[in-house]
């Protein structure tokens, strides 16, 4: 019998966890059972009843296996090393706590993936949502796709099924703040993507601040595209040529109306510093991005450091 890995990373999640462990075990009780589950909690320092339930879970169900991370890693980090810790023929990447993903979608990923398909991933179709936030992610992954020398379909996310195979390809890929979801397809393999609705959390708080999202669509961006680079590159050309042209024209009109013309240029100078200083403080800014992707990826930390693991 092949197995199926579920990788559920959590933080503060002590009203999602047993539920979400009992969606998972009726699935391969019922519509799975041909095959052995594997269900991963990767528990990201939580500071409440979190840990205590899963220590609960994990001792009347060897199935279950949990990593308890040294200290909070941010959720990219901690699921990836669930996702790298898990052993199954098939590793479900992300599956939340609060189940905003259906776990029924499951089965269907598990069937595509039985006829040869290596990543059979969700696509987001419908989000429950604020529309504010939708459109905020619409636009970012409309511009990641663009930007990206990858063929990324739009709406999907760490909800995916891949093979074993394609787990160790991703774990060739030394990445200290992996993007699992551009990495899958960043491997390659034949895939195949499924239309679902994302469903707004029922119970809990998301700890996935703005600050979080901001620091992941960034992390994107900087890992998978040169193109901010090169957009500098070509935009400071533009720019200085502007500047030329304009310099030009100044000197042309100088020399026609020198005598009429009374301190000619303030409001142009003056424009032009506050101008080219955005100019570069933005330039320095998306520099600084790709050298702190350089500075973390020498350094060559592990993903997380765990404190303990569970059934494993």
């Amino acid at each position: 019998m092949k197995t199926i890995s579920i990788v559920t990373p959590c933080y503060n999640e002590e009203m999602n966890v047993r539920e979400c462990y009992a969606a998972i075990r009726t699935l391969f009780d019922n519509e799975l059972k041909g095959y052995v589950r594997e269900h991963v909690f990767c528990d990201n320092a939580s500071t409440d009843r979190t840990v205590e339930i899963l220590r609960e879970i994990a001792a009347e169900d060897k199935n279950v296996r949990v990593i308890l991370n040294a200290r909070n890693f941010g959720p990219m980090r901690s699921n990836y090393n669930g996702v790298m810790a898990a052993t199954g023929d098939a590793v479900l990447l992300f599956f939340p706590a609060d189940m905003q993903d259906p776990p029924e979608l499951i089965p269907q990923f598990v069937e595509l993936w039985a006829q040869g398909y290596e990543v059979v991933y969700g696509i987001r179709k419908i989000r429950e949502e604020n529309a504010t936030m939708r459109a905020l992610r619409q636009l970012y992954y409309r511009m990641l796709t663009s930007l990206s020398e990858l063929s990324l379909p739009r709406g999907v996310g760490d909800f995916q099924l891949v093979d074993r195979k394609v787990i160790e390809a991703m774990r060739m890929i030394e990445d200290s703040y992996p993007f699992m979801r551009m990495m899958t397809f960043e491997c390659g393999f034949r895939s195949v993507g499924v239309p679902y609705k994302w469903v707004e959390r029922r119970r809990g708080v998301s700890r996935n601040s703005l600050f979080n999202l901001i620091d992941q669509g960034m992390n994107g961006l900087v890992t998978n595209t040169l193109a901010p680079l090169r957009l500098l590159l070509f935009g400071g050309f533009v720019i200085a040529a502007l500047a030329l042209a304009y310099a030009f024209f100044n000197l042309v009109l100088g020399v026609i109306y020198y005598r009429t013309i009374a301190q000619p240029g303030i409001m142009t100078i003056i424009t032009a510093v506050f101008f080219f200083g955005g100019v570069q403080l933005f330039s320095i800014g998306v520099l600084a991005e790709y050298v702190l992707a350089i500075y973390a990826q020498v350094r060559r930390k592990p993903v997380v450091f765990e404190r303990e693991r569970i059934n494993f």
